[in-house]
Order: C-alpha cells, then sequence, then structure tokens
C-alpha cells in the first residue's frame, strides 16, 4: 500500500480553524509539509495531541532525534526552520538537557516577581488607554492592535530583560520575520540568524558592561549549586525564546479576545454583567484561537503509534494547539463557536507537562489586565470593519490579526 499524500499547509494561515477542520476529516494524525516542503506529521485532536506530548518517545531536540536534521543546509526553502530548531533553549532540547536549562531559567519566573510586575502592567495599560483616547478626539478609526494589544506586551517584556530603547524596534522586527512564514526564501532565513546574532548579542554584551535589574542580566549570572551556568549560545537563543514567548503570544491573545468579544455583543454584555468572568474569555480564546497555532516542531525518539497511526523515528510532528482546541470530540458539536461560558480551562495553549510555558501567569496577569481596563474606559468600543474582513498574520505558527481598526465611541 502506498503512503499517503502529504498535505502541504498554508503558509499564511489565512484559515486555520478551517484547515484544521480539513486535516481532521483525513484521519487522527495526518502527513503534511511545512513551508519549503519540509516533511511532518500533524495529530489533528486534542487528545491525540496531548498524548503525543506526553511521551518520552517524542523529543524536542532535533540534533538527536529529527532524520532531517543534517540535511537542512541541502534544501535552501527549510532555512526559515532555523529559528526554531536551530537554537539551543528550553524549546528544542529533551530530557536532562530540556530539565538542566529549565533548571537554570525557572527561578527568573516565579509567582513573586510575576506578581511584582503588576503594578507597571497596571500603569502602561492606563498610558496607553490615555493615548488612545487622545487618537480618538481627532476622528476616525484607531488600530488597536498598534495602539494597545502590541505595545503593552512590548514594553513590559522589553523593561523585563532590560533591552535598550536603540534596540527594542529591531527585537520587535526579529520576532515578526521568525513568526512570518509566508517567506520560506533563504534569504529569509539568513536574516533571521543574522538578526538572532546581532540584535540578542548586541543585548547580552550591553548587559555584560552594564548590568542591571533585568532578566538579562539574571541569566548572564545564574548558577546552580553544582556552578553550571548557560553557555553563551545558551544564553542568546534562551533569551529569544523568552522574549518572543512573552512578546508575540501576549500580543495575539489580547488581540483575538478583544476581536471575539466585540463580534458577539450578547457575550459582551455577560462579561461586563458579571456573568461571565473575564478568566473565562482568556481561555476561550487560547481555545478557540490559540497565541501559537501549530508550534514546529517534535521528533519521534522511536516508532511511536497512536490510534492506529504509526509515526516512525526520526520523523517530525507538529504541535497543533490550535487543532486540539477546536476539536468536536473532546469540545462538543459546537467546538468551533466562541463561548466564554464554556469553561475550557483544560485547553493545551500553554503547553502541557514539563515543557508548559514558565511565562504563562505573566501573559494571563496581562491579559487580565489589559482586557477589562480598555472595555471599561471605552464602553461603546465597536470594531471599523467586518471581522471577516480582518486579516490574519502571515503565518502558520502565529494566530493574530495584522490590525484591529475600531471606534472608541463617544
Amino acid at each position: 500500500m502506498s503512503a499517503p499524500a502529504r498535505v502541504p499547509l498554508d503558509p499564511f494561515g489565512a484559515d486555520i480553524a478551517a484547515e484544521s477542520a480539513r486535516l481532521r476529516a483525513l484521519g487522527p494524525i495526518v502527513p503534511v509539509t511545512l513551508p519549503g516542503g519540509i516533511p511532518a506529521w500533524a495529530p489533528t485532536g486534542y487528545d491525540t495531541l496531548k498524548t503525543l506530548i506526553l511521551d518520552p518517545q517524542v523529543s524536542k531536540d532535533p540534533r538527536k532525534h529529527w532524520s532531517l536534521f543534517p540535511e537542512l543546509d541541502q534544501h535552501p526553502g527549510w532555512a526559515w526552520v532555523l529559528g526554531w530548531v536551530g537554537v539551543v533553549n528550553m524549546l528544542s532540547t529533551y530530557g536532562p538537557d530540556h530539565a538542566r536549562l529549565r533548571k537554570l531559567v525557572a527561578p527568573s519566573f516565579t509567582a513573586r516577581r510575576t506578581e511584582a510586575m503588576r503594578g507597571r502592567v497596571e500603569a502602561i495599560t492606563a498610558e496607553l488607554l490615555d493615548g488612545l483616547a487622545e487618537t480618538a478626539a481627532s476622528g476616525g478609526p484607531v488600530d488597536l492592535k498598534a495602539g494597545y494589544a502590541y505595545p503593552l506586551p512590548m514594553r513590559l517584556i522589553c523593561e523585563l530583560f532590560g533591552v535598550p530603547d536603540h534596540l527594542t524596534e529591531a527585537t520587535g522586527r526579529l520576532i515578526a520575520a521568525i513568526m512570518d512564514t509566508s517567506d520560506p526564501s533563504p534569504e529569509h532565513g539568513a536574516f533571521v540568524q543574522e538578526q538572532i546574532a546581532t540584535v540578542l548579542g548586541a543585548l547580552v554584551a550591553a548587559k555584560r558592561e552594564r548590568p542591571g535589574d533585568d532578566m538579562t542580566t539574571e541569566l548572564i549570572k545564574v548558577r546552580d549549586d553544582d556552578g553550571d551556568r548557560l553557555s553563551e549560545q545558551e544564553l542568546v537563543h534562551t533569551v529569544l525564546l523568552v522574549i518572543g514567548a512573552g512578546f508575540e503570544t501576549t500580543v495575539n491573545l489580547i488581540g483575538n479576545a478583544i476581536v471575539a468579544l466585540l463580534d458577539r455583543p450578547g457575550q459582551l454584555a455577560a462579561v461586563r454583567s458579571g456573568a461571565t468572568t473575564w478568566d473565562a474569555v482568556v481561555d476561550e480564546t487560547l481555545r478557540v484561537q490559540p497565541s501559537i497555532a501549530n508550534l514546529p516542531l517534535r521528533f519521534a525518539v522511536t516508532d511511536v503509534t497512536v490510534d492506529g497511526v504509526t509515526i516512525p523515528a526520526g520523523d517530525a510532528i507538529v504541535t497543533t494547539y490550535a487543532a486540539a482546541g477546536l476539536d468536536p470530540a473532546h469540545y462538543g458539536a459546537e467546538a468551533d463557536s466562541f463561548d466564554a461560558a464554556r469553561g475550557a480551562d483544560d485547553h493545551l495553549a500553554f503547553g502541557i507537562g514539563v515543557h508548559r510555558c514558565i511565562g504563562a501567569p505573566l501573559a494571563r496577569m496581562e491579559a487580565l489586565t489589559a482586557l477589562p481596563a480598555l472595555f471599561s474606559r471605552f464602553p461603546d468600543l465597536e470594531l471599523a470593519v467586518k471581522s471577516a474582513e480582518l486579516k490574519q498574520v502571515p503565518s502558520f505558527i502565529a494566530c493574530g490579526w495584522q490590525e484591529i481598526p475600531v471606534r472608541l465611541g463617544a
């Protein structure tokens, strides 16, 4: 019997929900190709993805367990994936290597430190809301992504990591370039690699010369009880991971929640009245439109069989958070509908197990500050275009809007 044909994933991510449904109709695990023609497997349901994430025979280390890793330089169209698998941090390590890195990094993300940021989150939020009010006074719609959902997490993460003002814009461009999967050209891949070394290398160098009360300085200085510390490569790549995860994903969480509520006045009324909680809004947003829709990549250490499908050892697996969140077998026949009253706190958007996102509490705190403050300040807020006219960012990885034009109201 011949192998099933591989299904190409849309590199622009134009309709991730519809694509997930089409894949699900083909089976529990579907052979796909990523931008540039990278072969992989895509689990299409909640239970299947959860099983694979928790399987100790599924690795995140391409150097050890991806059979095609040695061939990367032979495929110019695969260069874009180096921003995900060509790094050495918690995202691309396995077993003892991952445990070691997490042990070194985790102390910088304590609950106490997250709570200490609350006042700063509230202050930035208030400042941005004042800025929106001034902009709206001149008339016309405003872009809530550019004016609110983007600058809040961007400013916070740059303050947390002590990013100098002259590197802030370049840092944002770097993260956007890594998330953009619409251009698999070798030039795009080379740009990302060059910017990782240049921008983040400059950040680390600046903090070595002038240490501060920030996480970059902490990561430079951190040592465990045995004297172990991050290597230079691990340091730069860990800063990349945590800034990217702590910024871009929160931008999309806030933006996706805003659009979901503005498009559903009844649910917005319910949360305003207290019938639905803001926590539930955040969870439902992460279920229906997870900030990271598809995460590259994991790898089968041995032949792995799930739901009657065998993924051969050495093959790549996409972590399909969007498909899992929209799985009707887990969330019911209306899984594709946004319903904040659903109580979807078991979503997988922050990961699960040893790879659960250590920055999840900070992201939630930012969203739970930004969303009620926005809707309280502007009770007549409305979309300036139909939601169907909004455009997804050009990525099969990130799930978010390019712009969110709104009218703030009186």
